[in-house]
């Protein structure tokens, strides 16, 4: 069985009509998996409420700053507005982030009591939301916050995350790339938004490993720096648990970027993650295309399902 952490407050964070980043995301992922086949191998999952999530506060302070926390919960508890020019706040987008949060916090325990794979289908996502700024469609560093949230539990030494969104998570780099005790790695399109992930990018530690790819890439780029670069670097730093910032906008259907993926090949990147460790989590970041997007995480969970 797979855990998925899922809650339909998740679709109370508005972003307007044209929005890329919208509710019917996640829905039509749910359906898809309602749909798979391996249906009744998952297990639907309702995450924490965030009142009840005695970590929830000193993690969120962890990765970003009480006054940055402040002005998202007045831009919502005011009736909503523009974080910036792409990352719109609705009245409940503060308590929505804080539940997505609570959720990957939910998925890090889950994991780590199970020693398999979870996955956590929540938004808004996070990978862009620096320590004191929300930006590219997030609002709280969801993956950052997990990966220091681990290194809270017993046992756990070195967390790893893999970020394999076609765009860099330089929020979750910046928060994440002084603690030796977490690596970095992103597979994202360069040039592009927002601009990060330089190969000379490499943390405090040497603990960041950035592998920027042209537009129009697609698998026959992707494998090799997987077998060459990613596995070897995640494996030799045999981290007691594994967080991927799941993103599936390097499809080619998508609209938001020039990479030329398709869902199956996603499959394969489980694959390759589960060589490493099966302590897995999974969390959604981007993809906008509905019908690649829901395939791809499919693919993703059928593989762990193996």
């Amino acid at each position: 069985m797979l855990p998925v952490i899922y809650s339909d407050e998740f679709l109370d964070h508005k972003t307007g009509k044209y929005h890329p980043e919208k509710p019917q995301r996640l829905s039509a992922i749910a359906n898809a998996l309602k749909a798979a086949t391996f249906a009744d191998k998952i297990t639907w999952d309702l995450p924490t409420p965030a009142s009840e999530q005695p970590s929830l506060m000193s993690s969120l302070v962890k990765a970003h700053s009480p006054a940055y926390i402040k002005k998202l919960w007045q831009i919502a508890s005011s009736g909503g507005g523009p974080l910036d020019g792409d990352t719109p706040v609705s009245p409940r987008s503060y308590d929505v982030a804080l539940l997505a949060v609570s959720a990957w916090l939910d998925g890090v325990k889950v994991v780590l009591g199970s020693a398999n794979p979870a996955f956590v289908l929540a938004r808004p996502p996070g990978h862009h939301a620096e320590s004191d700024a929300g930006m590219g469609f997030c609002l709280f560093s969801n993956a950052a916050i997990a990966a220091l949230f681990a290194l809270e539990q017993p046992g756990i030494k070195r967390v790893a995350i893999l970020d394999w969104d076609v765009h860099h998570g330089n929020g979750t780099q910046s928060i994440v790339e002084t603690y030796p005790q977490i690596v970095y790695c992103s597979l994202h399109q360069y040039p592009c938004y927002p601009g990060t992930g330089r190969a000379t990018e490499r943390g405090f530690h040497n603990n960041v490993l950035n592998l920027p790819v042209p537009p129009g890439s697609d698998i026959t780029v992707y494998q090799p720096l997987f077998e060459k670069k990613v596995v070897p670097f995640l494996a030799n730093f045999q981290p007691d648990l594994l967080i991927v910032s799941a993103g599936y906008d390097a499809n080619a259907e998508d609209p938001l970027a020039s990479i030329n993926l398709q869902p199956q090949d996603y499959a394969l990147f489980t694959d390759y993650c589960l060589e490493v460790t099966r302590k897995i989590l999974f969390g959604l970041e981007g993809g906008y295309d509905f019908d690649t997007l829901s395939q791809s995480v499919v693919a993703t969970i059928e593989r762990c399902l193996v």
